[in-house]
């Protein structure tokens, strides 16, 4: 499979790593995603497959560990040959007031949606170099816009932004693009929702997986270096 383009992405579970996942499936990439919980690697890996045989990798990592993002890297070049895209998807929303904020919501925020976009970048950049491939991290419109009891997750989000866009710049003359994406009103998981028909006006994971799959496509000449995106309209 080594001639094959590969797109590894974390928290490909559910949610907009899912929606990513299927639509580069769609697209002819094999696909690799991690998950911090087994089973739900198991099942989404399961759903993913279908139809996909052989171009699906499964995998339970913890982006919070570089030890743990190293060793799926790993697993992926050896599963599929290399990568050539990274979705650095993976996030927790905690929102809570200043006072009722811990230590361990905060580092758990900073960790997972800053650091641990850190550890996907590093474990998987020589791959993506070497490749002149494309990194993508999934932000929010919360690394724009601050709000009440966003101190953590505005945080998290403004630094990832600030530290995509930095990224970009290291990057770009050695033909690696570089792209961060900011939903709005996403219908997913996060934050323990439950996507339901209530949320039919929201972004649904499937939109963000082919804004991916249009980023890959543009000219090579072109660079979409931050894009904003949010519900056409607003359910009031």
């Amino acid at each position: 499979m080594s001639d094959m383009k590969t797109a590894f992405i974390t928290g490909g579970t559910k949610g907009i790593g899912y929606g990513v996942a299927e639509q580069l499936l769609k697209e002819g990439y094999a696909v690799a995603f991690t998950g911090r919980a087994e089973q739900g690697v198991k099942e989404a890996e399961a759903a993913l497959v279908k139809g996909f045989e052989g171009k699906v990798l499964g995998l339970t990592a913890d982006v919070r560990s570089r030890a743990s993002m190293e060793k799926a890297v790993a697993a992926t070049v050896q599963a599929f040959g290399g990568i050539d895209v990274v979705v650095a998807n993976a996030g927790v929303g905690i929102f809570k007031s200043i006072e009722a904020l811990t230590d361990e919501d905060w580092n758990d925020t900073l960790e997972t949606n800053l650091t641990g976009v850190f550890y996907t970048v590093k474990a998987a950049l020589d791959q993506v170099i070497s490749r002149k491939g494309y990194i993508i991290t999934i932000s929010s419109l919360a690394g724009a816009n601050f709000f009440e009891k966003g101190t953590a997750y505005n945080a998290s989000k403004f630094g990832l932004v600030g530290f995509t866009q930095a990224l970009m710049l290291d990057l770009r003359d050695k033909d690696v693009k570089v792209s961060t994406i900011m939903p709005g009103s996403v219908a997913t998981y996060f934050n323990n929702h439950v996507p339901s028909d209530a949320d039919d006006w929201k972004i649904q994971p499937e939109d963000i997986g082919q804004m991916v799959a249009d980023l890959l496509k543009m000219n090579p000449r072109t660079l979409p270096s931050k894009i904003e995106v949010r519900p056409a309209k607003v359910r009031r």
